[in-house]
């Protein structure tokens, strides 16, 4: 190889390592299938449905996952619904990552969360998996708990031992008055996540 063949190959393996400051993977966690599209566990696909049809981006079901490319103030967002059931959404997010060259200050996870009352929306930037199977799994693969999380509350209305039954069941009538203003609301921790950072977004939002 010549001198400047060495020269040019070196600067564009120097190119295709660097990661673009301006992408970002938000990850709605729910299970595939029509069985599953109205459940509160997949309030995650919900609320990235909702973002996409406001970009005008639109899925397309490839490897590992419901995938949709959307712009937003010179930002690219990777949206992505994992197909891997709720179980295994690690293995979709960590693809992803590594496709796309995306590190994990600039991926935000989106969970139902039974710890919280219904409709309310808590952004974190680290904590533990709160024994939900998602975040578990995304944590076990990827090594880490350092990621930001969009915890949104369903509420606990449910009997010992029934809790199975609640995540997998369909809102009722009274949370589905306001369920669409609370996933509009969501879409908005997307935009200051990506635009102004996690703890301006967790300051200016946490209490909507």
């Amino acid at each position: 190889m010549s001198f400047f063949k060495r020269i040019f190959s070196k600067k564009d393996s120097v190119e295709e390592k660097q990661d673009d400051p301006m992408k970002y993977l938000v990850v709605g966690l729910g299970n595939p299938g029509e069985k599953y599209e109205n459940t509160r566990h997949n309030i995650g696909f919900k609320v990235l449905d909702e973002f996409a049809e406001e970009r005008n981006a639109k899925f397309e079901t490839v490897k590992l996952g419901d995938v949709a490319t959307a712009k937003w103030k010179g930002r690219t967002v990777i949206l992505l619904k994992p197909s891997t059931f709720m179980n295994l959404s690690g293995k979709a997010v960590n693809y992803y990552m590594q496709k796309e060259k995306i590190p994990l200050d600039k991926v935000m996870i989106i969970t139902d969360d039974i710890a919280l009352p219904f409709g309310k929306l808590r952004l974190k930037g680290k904590g533990s998996d709160g024994g939900h199977n998602g975040l578990k799994s995304v944590q076990e693969v990827l090594g880490s708990s350092d990621y930001a999380r969009l915890r949104f509350g369903v509420g606990n209305e449910f009997h010992k031992g029934q809790q199975v039954d609640y995540v997998l069941g369909e809102w009722d009538k009274e949370e589905l008055k306001t369920l669409p203003e609370r996933i509009k609301t969501a879409t908005e921790f997307i935009k200051g996540f990506t635009t102004i950072g996690l703890n301006l977004t967790m300051t200016n939002w946490n209490n909507k």
